[in-house]
C-alpha cells in the first residue's frame, strides 16, 4: 500500500466498517426502511426479505471497510469496490423523491444533503482505482 493511500483508506474504511457493525442486529422495521431506500438505487433488493437484506448490507459494509483497512488488498480492488458502493448510494440519492432541490437533477434539497454527501466515496474510490491502475509497470500512458 502506498503511504499516500493510508489517510484515504483509513478514513473511508473506518467509516464504512463502523456503519456495517452498527447494522448487525437491525430491528425488522429499520431493515425494512433501509431496504426501501436502497430499492431506489437497486430495485432488485425489493424482492429480498428485509432481515436478509439488513444482514447482507451489514456484511457487505463490514467486508468493504475491512478491505479498505487491510494493507495487502490492492488499491485497484479496494478502489473498484468503494466506487461501486458509493455509486449505489449516489444512485439511491438521485432516485429518491424529495432528495434533490426543486428544478434540479443533482443539487440536494434540505432533506437530501445527508445522502448527497456520499459522492465523496465515489471520489475516494476513483482516486484509489486510478492510482492503482496508473502505478502498474505494465501500463503505458
Amino acid at each position: 500500500m502506498k503511504l499516500s493511500h493510508v489517510p484515504l483508506r483509513l478514513a473511508t474504511g473506518a467509516f464504512i466498517l463502523n456503519s456495517g457493525l452498527s447494522k448487525r442486529n437491525l430491528p425488522p422495521e429499520a431493515a425494512e426502511g433501509l431496504q426501501g431506500m436502497a430499492a431506489n438505487g437497486v430495485p432488485q433488493v425489493k424482492s429480498m426479505d428485509p432481515q436478509t437484506f439488513g444482514k447482507a448490507l451489514s456484511a457487505g459494509e463490514i467486508a468493504l471497510g475491512a478491505a479498505l483497512l487491510t494493507p495487502f488488498v490492492p488499491a485497484t480492488m479496494a478502489g473498484a469496490a468503494l466506487t461501486a458502493f458509493g455509486g449505489g448510494l449516489v444512485k439511491m440519492y438521485l432516485n429518491t423523491p424529495g432528495m434533490t432541490a426543486e428544478g434540479s437533477s443533482f443539487r440536494p434539497s434540505q432533506d437530501g444533503t445527508a445522502l448527497a454527501k456520499d459522492i465523496w466515496l465515489v471520489g475516494a474510490g476513483l482516486s484509489l482505482l486510478i492510482s492503482g491502475l496508473t502505478s502498474r509497470k505494465s501500463i503505458k500512458i
